[in-house]
């Protein structure tokens, strides 16, 4: 399973690779001067420095990410507050969601997924009744998801804020929450996503342009038009890899939450096929290796990287088709962003080693 395992993500970040260097190419050359700088840059700063941790990971002893979780959570935590200070906070468009320590940025929040994960599988695998009992899940579950949650929504990052709460909710469900408990945290959840949607003028219309796209398709519909314009430009089999019209300025974020339409109008369905049964592939082999561990953190610890990898892929999905509203989340290893592999394929390490136990 270890083998079929460490293939499976490498052919999906290789495939990724391929299509972020096609996706991205105009938009590279324009700002950068140079046709290959989101894949050079992915592979020397992304994808590499991510396999080699994943290596590394997949050598030590899972149990000692539980004695160290608390720790790892307080540090992540920790560097989310560091966005807010001036010297490090690196912001762009309007939102800061990046440190610069020393020349070095990177995403937080992206390490907050994978603390995240190891606290409440920590958690939860301590103790059945933790599962059951108010007084053990429920209180410390509010005050740690409520301070990560304030954070991410003052960055603003409400796209990493979902993916964390898909998260968190999904892992306190495995460990065994009352349906009554989860309905009322669900409640609590759906109540704080709209007054965030609320004061914000931008998250509204994002709403307004799910509901109705063709209503101001040169405004606030525009990147789900166009995104929807070149999937259905793809038909069957593309219009050939690197042949996307898209990319010459028509659809923003082409190497962002927006790659899917890109990769769906030069390989047509068959290719945004394949790229979904990859990943329902690597979430087959995550639950087995999840009913397969020899205890309940290790389970918790799967299933936990499991649901963030699958929540974020087909909310990006579901959001560049149309089917839900734009949330600007990426997609796994498949978007530009440094940070967000080296986090994933860290916590794929981690699966790898309980893989072998």
């Amino acid at each position: 399973m270890r083998k079929r395992l460490f293939w499976t993500i490498l052919i999906l970040a290789l495939f990724g690779l391929a299509v972020l260097s096609s996706a991205g190419i105009v938009d590279a050359q324009k700002k950068f001067g140079s046709s290959y700088y989101y894949f050079y840059h992915q592979l020397m700063y992304g994808l590499l420095p991510g396999l080699v941790l994943a290596f590394i990971l997949s050598k030590i002893d899972y149990h000692l990410w539980r004695k160290l979780s608390l720790l790892i959570l307080f540090g992540a935590l920790m560097l989310m507050t560091l966005v807010f200070v001036p010297q490090f906070g690196y912001g762009v468009k309007g939102a800061t969601r990046w440190l610069n320590i020393y020349g070095f940025i990177f995403q937080p929040a992206e390490i907050l997924k994978l603390a995240l994960v190891i606290y409440l599988a920590a958690w939860f695998g301590g103790r059945n009744e933790r599962g059951q009992h108010w007084a053990y899940s429920a209180a410390p579950f509010f005050i740690v998801l409520g301070f990560a949650a304030l954070l991410l929504a003052l960055q603003p990052d409400i796209g990493t804020l979902i993916v964390v709460s898909f998260i968190a909710l999904g892992m306190y469900f495995i460990a065994g929450v009352t349906i009554k408990q989860l309905l009322g945290i669900m409640g609590i959840g759906l109540i704080g996503l709209t007054l965030l949607i609320v004061i914000e003028p931008y998250r509204f219309n994002r709403l307004k342009a799910y509901i109705n796209p063709s209503g101001d398709p040169r405004g606030i519909s525009y990147q789900v038009n166009q995104a929807v314009i070149g999937i259905g430009s793809g038909g069957l089999f593309g219009v050939g890899f690197g042949h996307s019209a898209q990319k010459f300025g028509f659809l923003p974020e082409v190497v962002g939450d927006s790659i899917f339409a890109v990769l769906a109008e030069e390989l047509g369905l068959a290719g945004a096929l394949a790229a979904m049964g990859l990943f329902i592939v690597l979430c087959l082999m995550l639950n087995h290796i999840a009913k397969s561990a020899s205890d309940r953190f290790g389970m918790l610890l799967v299933m936990g990287i499991n649901m963030w990898i699958m929540a974020q892929a087909f909310i990006n999905i579901a959001a560049i088709t149309g089917l839900a509203p734009l949330t600007g989340i990426p997609l796994p290893f498949i978007s530009y962003g440094g940070t967000a592999i080296i986090a994933l394929l860290a916590g794929l390490g981690i699966v790898m080693n309980i893989a072998k136990e």
